[in-house]
């Protein structure tokens, strides 16, 4: 998985364990991409602080993740009702009776990865 969308994830998953300012800087840099140099400007603090504290927060969220597994139960949740939706789809084309249940099935496993 690309680091950017891995610490997107453990964010969402953890960031509100952080500090509001470990927050508003990881927010900073991760979601909103913007460089060290503007997070140290705007935060008044030096560059290698910024750098610092960004790799400090990973350092924390992974900590969470190996504890808890939260994104991880989460990313086979999805991959498994993602699967569960192909074969219904795949089922859904027959013309019997099947294909109400499967078409059922399709609509449930898409509501449910939307809300995921």
């Amino acid at each position: 998985m690309e680091r950017k969308v891995l610490q997107t994830y453990l964010y969402d998953f953890y960031g509100e364990l952080l500090t509001e300012h470990q927050r508003n800087v990881y927010e900073d840099f991760v979601l909103n991409d913007f460089s060290l140099s503007e997070i140290a400007e705007e935060a008044g603090i030096s560059r290698q602080g910024v750098h610092d504290l960004v790799k400090r927060c990973d350092r924390i969220l992974e900590g969470y993740e190996e504890k808890l597994h939260l994104l991880e139960r989460f990313l086979k949740m999805k991959q498994q009702i993602t699967r569960i939706r192909t074969l219904a789809q795949g089922r859904q084309d027959r013309a019997d009776a099947d294909g109400a249940v499967m078409a059922e099935i399709a609509a449930i496993s898409e509501e449910v990865l939307r809300e995921l």
